[in-house]
């Protein structure tokens, strides 16, 4: 590393320097940008997500709907509710198995989907990266994710904690 380069490193902010700043920053930044977005629509960013999972799978058990998004069910659950309260889904408890609750579209969120298909692309402008760099980032995303996910944490195992 040259003088400059230390220099630079040196006096820049400690913030700069950290990785899960970085992320947490662009996940914000992302956030924001699809709440203009889908403001026309009164969606939030999370029921986008739970369309779009929808949108590929037509229905599915809400237990499986917050694992695709990484959420607890207690979270996903008041989103399920107003998508359904708004006539995007509906709610039914499955035949095999009382227990699950099944989420289907209806057709006022099937037609959602070409309304809001152009949010996707809105997103890859924003962020001023060519389709190329856009599909290195999502893959090193997914690894970063996924390492993270598998990672031990210190105290993780009963003989590491005080």
């Amino acid at each position: 590393m040259s003088d400059s380069q230390s220099s630079t490193q040196a006096g820049s902010d400690p913030l700069d320097q950290m990785v899960c700043f970085a992320l947490y920053a662009a996940a914000r930044a992302t956030n924001r940008r699809y709440v203009a977005l889908l403001k026309p629509w009164g969606l939030t960013y999370p029921q986008y997500l739970v369309l779009v999972l929808l949108w590929s799978r037509q229905s599915l058990a809400v237990k499986d709907i917050a694992e695709n998004l990484k959420l607890d069910s207690g979270t996903t659950s008041p989103l399920i509710r107003r998508l359904e309260g708004r006539g995007f889904l509906t709610r039914e408890r499955s035949a095999g198995d009382e227990r699950a609750v099944i989420v289907t579209l209806t057709q006022a969120g099937t037609v959602l989907r070409e309304e809001l298909a152009h949010i996707p692309g809105c997103i890859l402008e924003s962020t001023r990266l060519s389709l190329a760099d856009g599909k290195s980032a999502l893959s090193l995303l997914h690894n970063v994710a996924a390492n993270l996910s598998s990672a031990a944490a210190p105290g993780d195992h009963p003989d590491e904690r005080p």
